[in-house]
């Protein structure tokens, strides 16, 4: 007889030990299924990666950003004086205009002023023109190229079935380029009722 059963009785003691038995089990499933510790170098990893991955991104940023930088600063220079080009291209067009309207009759005279006069314009118009191609600013010379609409401005159409259609036969207005970009398309006439030009074909002074 043990001390259980001579301090409560029989009946006491069966229950004490069946609640004791019935408990055992839980305890020990409880303690099979707490979770397992997190393992630290798997989370070192994980964020070894997402460290990784933002550097790259930044890294990718910042270079798209320094492309944009220098794209935007050399642009800034080459096209910077556009619009007082423009400006300057209207006063060339009058010295030309003033050389194109000397008679033909004084300049076979020889008189001395007007020739010294006609020379000094000219040479200004190029001094000009030299000054403006020294930043960037180019003078188109489309005579006998095939018409291109992105260079050029059809001002009328000349029959002549000796020359391949969409040809410039007549230059109106010089054009000019800043760079890549047009300043003013050229004024030109083109022929019309020849063959057709190569589709290929590109003209030299675009190309």
């Amino acid at each position: 007889m043990t001390d259980e059963t001579k301090k409560h009785g029989p009946d006491e003691a069966v229950e004490t030990n069946v609640a004791a038995d019935m408990s055992a089990p839980e305890d020990a499933g409880a303690a099979a299924e707490a979770p397992a510790e997190p393992d630290p170098i798997d989370a070192l990893r994980a964020e070894n990666a997402e460290l990784r991955d933002k550097y790259l991104r930044l890294a990718a940023e910042m270079d798209n950003l320094r492309r944009r930088t220098e794209r935007d600063v050399k642009d800034a220079k080459s096209y910077s004086i556009a619009g007082f080009a423009r400006d300057m291209l209207a006063v060339s067009d009058n010295l030309r205009r003033a050389l194109d309207a000397i008679p033909a009759e004084a300049q076979a005279a020889e008189d001395i002023g007007l020739k010294a006069l006609a020379e000094g314009v000219e040479m200004t118009e190029r001094s000009m023109l030299a000054a403006l191609e020294r930043h960037g600013v180019r003078k188109l010379d489309p005579m006998g190229e095939k018409f291109d609409p992105h260079f050029h401005q059809a001002m009328f159409e000349v029959p002549n079935p000796d020359v391949a259609s969409n040809t410039v036969v007549q230059v109106v207005q010089a054009g000019y380029v800043i760079g890549e970009r047009v300043l003013r398309p050229a004024m030109v006439g083109v022929a019309k009722g020849g063959p057709k030009a190569p589709a290929g074909e590109a003209s030299s002074a675009q190309a």
